[in-house]
């Protein structure tokens, strides 16, 4: 589901204007230390998440973007930071401008073996270990997102 219907109806009347979009993401490691990525249809590597819809719970949002991006149950666990600015503006292949405003979580995995759950958004899930981040294509704020995270772990 790339797009919820809230966002279609927004730009249905916006168009490809710009918008600000509130959102989350979960950094889940394993036993070894590894990052879980998720490849976006676009091409680029990113941590699983995605928008928060009206209503939803930012931790809730992080569970149902796991689950609809790599097929996983996760237990988000902590905040470890918000994340935001100009790194964090992309304009999409159809001409979506939009800026995020990253919540990202720090979450073990419950249950389920990674795996894209849905083609039209994700192409491959993958464990990657922090060494190999920098061969990667990663969006700015994906970037950005992981060197001040895993500085600081």
């Amino acid at each position: 589901m790339g797009m919820s219907d809230y966002v279609r109806g927004l730009r249905e009347r916006i168009g490809h204007d710009f918008m600000l979009m509130p959102s989350v993401a979960a950094l889940i490691r394993d036993d070894d230390g590894r990052v879980l990525l998720v490849r976006h249809v676009e091409g680029r590597w990113q941590l699983p998440g995605g928008a928060v819809d009206p209503d939803e719970r930012p931790a809730d949002a992080a569970r149902r973007e796991a689950r609809e991006e790599a097929g996983i149950e996760i237990e988000p666990t902590a905040v470890l930071g918000v994340f935001g600015g100009p790194e964090y503006r992309i304009t999409y292949a159809n001409g979506d401008d939009a800026g995020w405003v990253v919540s990202v979580y720090a979450a073990r995995l419950v249950s389920g073996t990674p795996a894209p759950a849905d083609p039209d958004e994700v192409q491959d899930v993958r464990w990657f270990a922090p060494d190999e981040l920098d061969g990667l294509e990663l969006h700015a704020s994906t970037r950005r997102t992981l060197e001040l995270l895993l500085r600081a772990s």
